[in-house]
């Protein structure tokens, strides 16, 4: 899970890492004054709030020095679609002059099985061009998880990158904060972009980046918290109560996907949209899903008015074919004549769900492959 900036720097206050004082508001009503009850100073910056990169190349971050200024920039800002990301936050935080900007940040490393810090003196832009056309102004080096942050991790960062060596215990002091924050929230990312110079020579994080483990989030009631806050779909919020992932895709599409696993999903998509069709949703069922969950999840499926027809693609396992066939009968028989199902299955209990699929072929069609499964969908359309 991506947190929205203003939540990043909530873990930043929490763990002693020094930020600029702000404020977050979701209406562009009485902007001055929630600047005054923040004890803001101006010129401030307005910044969308969205689970997403390029704001300030979209438009999304603008600055003002007045109290004036401030509340037109934010009735600007305030639902701009940014990349298909609505701003329905806005994060007004001070304007910052550093004499530098730095890039830092800890993620978990697949390669190396541990946290990775990630060192810039050049802040300030995306990551991947400093290492692409300034890679000795990049340091890449692993922590060990047994000793943690030791003294040689950050000289080797500055000494590599060439940064001034006078920041080295305020730095050090930094990633310490970070590398604790990485574990307590489990954190496959946490990123500050940039680490703001001053002028009387300290560090503060101007901007921040925390990616949570999905799998982690029931132990982190701050953070379910926040997440329900957050203005989802009332159907995202719906399929998350029966632990299912719902995914709103494109807004005619008028096919949904369910399959028990996210690659699995993306596939499908992809040929039918090679097809020249459009899917309205997709719906990824977990493991383990019973006949009445499936029942949930097609029931949740069909509520987007635009999807008539359902592609269900199964690898049967934890998750049977047959509680699937079974859940897929007892959902059709509460939705109207008009609503199909197309079934591609493999896997556990295979032959007792086609025994299910024959008792209502009338508005199921069980096919043997994806491509398949893609033209029977196209057949329906024609």
């Amino acid at each position: 899970m991506d947190l929205l900036e203003y939540k990043a720097q909530e873990i930043f206050a929490k763990y002693d890492v020094p930020i600029m004082k702000n404020t977050v508001i979701d209406s562009a009503e009485g902007i001055a004054e929630k600047i005054v009850e923040a004890n803001l100073s101006y010129p401030v910056v307005v910044k969308a709030q969205v689970q997403i990169g390029g704001r300030g190349k979209a438009g999304g971050i603008k600055f003002a020095d007045t109290p004036e200024e401030a509340s037109d920039r934010a009735k600007e800002i305030l639902y701009m679609n940014i990349r298909g990301h609505i701003a329905k936050q806005l994060m007004i935080v001070e304007k910052a002059n550093p004499v530098d900007e730095w890039y830092l940040s800890i993620m978990l490393d697949r390669l190396t099985k541990s946290p990775l810090l990630i060192f810039s003196p050049v802040g300030g832009m995306d990551i991947e061009q400093v290492a692409k056309e300034q890679p000795d102004k990049i340091a890449k080096i692993p922590i060990d998880i047994f000793t943690g942050v030791k003294d040689y991790v950050i000289e080797y960062a500055m000494d590599k990158t060439g940064a001034d060596k006078k920041f080295k215990d305020q730095l050090k002091a930094m990633v310490e904060k970070l590398y604790k924050a990485f574990f307590e929230y489990h954190c496959m990312l946490i990123e500050i972009n940039p680490v703001g110079v001053n002028a009387d020579d300290t560090l503060i994080a101007l901007d921040g980046k925390v990616s949570i483990d999905d799998s982690a989030l029931y132990k982190l009631p701050d953070i379910l918290e926040f997440r329900d806050k957050l203005q989802e779909e009332e159907l995202v919020k719906e399929a998350r109560s029966f632990r299912f992932h719902y995914v709103p895709l494109e807004d005619e599409g008028d096919i949904g996907i369910m399959s028990n696993g996210s690659g699995l999903m993306m596939s499908c998509i992809d040929l039918i949209s090679k097809r020249g069709m459009k899917c309205g949703s997709g719906l990824d069922l977990g493991g383990g899903a019973t006949a009445e969950r499936i029942k949930e999840a097609v029931r949740i499926m069909y509520s987007n008015p635009k999807v008539h027809t359902l592609f269900i693609c199964l690898f049967g396992g934890i998750t049977r074919c047959d509680e699937v066939c079974g859940g897929v009968k007892l959902a059709l028989a509460e939705q109207p004549a008009n609503k199909k199902v197309i079934i591609r299955m493999e896997g556990t209990n295979k032959d007792k769900g086609i025994e299910i699929i024959n008792t209502i072929s009338d508005r199921v069609t069980l096919v043997n492959g994806i491509p398949e499964a893609v033209e029977a969908l196209w057949d329906l359309r024609q």
